[in-house]
């Protein structure tokens, strides 16, 4: 099922770390998108838990980067290619990824929601860097995961996120 999303997550990835950037070098740079893969990831399979929900993500598509580029002040002209990756980036789980970022304990029930799913498994162990960063990946994604920074992001499906962690099921599409 993952596979099946696997267009999905690094859009949603890739946006998140151009939205807050690392402030170092490459290290500094695979860190910080190690963190936001791993939210992204446990967002994603929240919201799509079934092969169904994901071949309909597939099919409908995500939805694009237009009110996230608004919030976050992206005000540029695009190439094709730049509009392209664009369009596969998915404002709710980008929403929900940043919430685990800046909430340690709800990145832990998280992950924890998804160890308990029969239809999709989580390790922590798998989710390291997102559950216990060291001191490198906090240096690395100071700004990924400053929560003043992430407010207007997160706030946007923050309610749905603890809704379906409340309800010990994921959303469907």
């Amino acid at each position: 099922m993952l596979a099946d999303l696997s267009p999905l997550i690094a859009a949603t990835t890739q946006w998140l770390t151009r939205a807050y950037p690392a402030g170092g070098g490459a290290l500094d740079g695979a860190l910080l998108e190690a963190q936001a893969r791993q939210a992204v990831t446990v967002a994603a399979r929240l919201r799509y838990p079934t092969p169904m929900d994901a071949a309909l993500v597939g099919v409908a598509g995500p939805g694009g980067t237009a009110r996230l580029d608004w919030i976050t002040g992206f005000d540029e002209d695009l190439t094709p290619d730049e509009y392209a990756w664009r369009t596969w980036v998915d404002e709710v789980v980008a929403s929900w990824a940043a919430c685990l970022l800046a909430d340690p304990e709800l990145a832990r029930t998280a992950v924890a929601a998804l160890t308990d799913s029969s239809h999709t498994a989580g390790s922590p162990a798998v989710f390291r860097r997102l559950l216990t960063p060291d001191a490198l990946d906090r240096r690395a994604a100071a700004l990924l995961r400053h929560p003043d920074l992430l407010a207007p992001v997160a706030t946007l499906h923050h309610a749905g996120l603890l809704d379906t962690l409340e309800r010990g099921q994921a959303l469907t599409a």
